[in-house]
């Protein structure tokens, strides 16, 4: 009797050291350290290896053997284990320990405990052992969760930071005369993505158009987006020159993107007074002008902006004679809509909605293409962000 009460008394004070720590919101790496040292010291047990479930099975605590138990994987039967296993000569190379103990809670398997030389004089039995690693993993995991909702409650701040900024980034008015009308469509893969559209008036006789798409999605890209809207809408300010403004904003691009973050944009700028209208493309996707003299892809310019500073080659090209026609601006996550049987919607079905000349109402437009691309996706997700800018002049 007087040795099962020591046993006990062990087996108590064990236990309170473990609450103490945890309840002193040691670190994951201090809760282990604790726990090896109350095993290895208080309860003289010899042999021991605790595989833990993170990402993958890890060993997080080993002693008593001369195998470093932290390079070893989890073989599979063990990550299935329900009830305590005695260990055979067949179990190599966890041969060298008596026994592994699974740790659940909730019916989800926590941790497997391999251990061996275990002084019965001093611990009672395994169900103590486990209850030991339950408490410790199961704190364990609280923290993680704790950490985890701290980091989605950040996230979630900073997305609704990134929303506001860019809903200032997108005009809040587009014209809708008879000589001018702009549609926009925008449709993020996420709550906040990385295209950008945007128009800007130059003077009472020209304005601009452009259409980009950040490499990335998500916070970092609608914030490298607004630092490029706020450098485009400064330059605009300057000067009217296309070749002025793309190396400028590829300047501005490479240097706080440090190089790993690329736009492909297409700029384009309308003359009412010259009948002209002047762009560059960077590397985006093709772009359309429509006249009543057929259909015409916008593909000159550069490469990539971010990429290279300065740009290897810059090329920008002027129509001349455009009293009538009309523009057609997207980003590539419209073509490149997938369907279940990984078909890409492709150019020449978007091609198909321009043949028949200038639309005479662009909203409508908008809408057919929509239509016609939910119909071909069928239910098959979005993979990118969406946008639509067409232009319809009357000169």
């Amino acid at each position: 009797m007087s040795q099962s009460l020591d046993i006990k008394d062990l087996e108590l004070n064990a236990l309170l050291e473990i609450t103490q720590a945890i309840n002193n919101n040691l670190s994951e790496e201090d809760l282990f350290r604790i726990y090896r040292f109350t095993l290895l010291a208080d309860l003289k047990v010899r042999q021991l290896a605790l595989f833990v479930k993170d990402a993958d099975w890890v060993c997080k605590v080993h002693f008593g053997t001369s195998t470093d138990w932290s390079q070893q994987a989890l073989p599979a039967p063990y990550t299935q284990l329900n009830e305590i296993t005695l260990l055979q000569e067949s179990s190599k190379p966890f041969d060298v320990f008596e026994q592994a103990i699974p740790v659940t809670h909730k019916d989800r398997l926590l941790a497997v405990v391999f251990v061996g030389g275990v002084d019965e004089e001093v611990i009672s039995d395994s169900t103590f052992l486990r209850a030991l690693t339950n408490i410790i993993i199961v704190a364990i995991e609280n923290k993680k969760l704790a950490r985890k909702q701290l980091e989605q409650e950040a996230y979630r701040k900073e997305l609704e930071i990134a929303k506001k900024v860019q809903n200032f980034l997108f005009p809040k008015e587009l014209p809708k005369t008879h000589r001018l009308k702009v549609e926009a469509v925008y449709l993020p893969h996420q709550d906040v993505g990385g295209d950008y559209y945007d128009y800007l008036t130059i003077d009472n006789d020209s304005f601009l158009v452009c259409v980009a798409d950040v490499s990335g999605k998500g916070v970092p890209a609608a914030l490298l987006m607004s630092n490029f809207q706020a450098s485009l809408r400064t330059l605009v300010r300057k000067t009217n020159d296309p070749r002025e403004i793309v190396e400028e904003l590829n300047h501005t691009i490479t240097s706080s993107g440090n190089g790993e973050n690329f736009i492909t944009f297409f700029l384009g700028i309308y003359d009412f007074r010259h009948k002209s209208f002047e762009y560059v493309n960077c590397g985006h996707n093709p772009l359309y002008l429509v006249t009543k003299d057929g259909i015409e892809e916008l593909n000159d310019g550069t490469t990539i902006l971010g990429m290279f500073d300065p740009l290897p080659f810059l090329t920008t090209k002027k129509v001349e004679n455009l009293d009538e026609f009309f523009f057609f601006g997207y980003t590539d996550g419209l073509t490149e809509t997938f369907n279940a049987r990984e078909e890409q919607f492709g150019e020449e079905r978007l091609l198909e909605f321009f043949k028949g000349g200038m639309p005479k109402d662009i909203d409508k437009l908008h809408r057919q293409i929509f239509e016609q691309l939910d119909g071909f996706r069928a239910e098959t997700p979005y993979r990118d962000d969406i946008t639509m800018l067409s232009c319809l002049v009357k000169n």
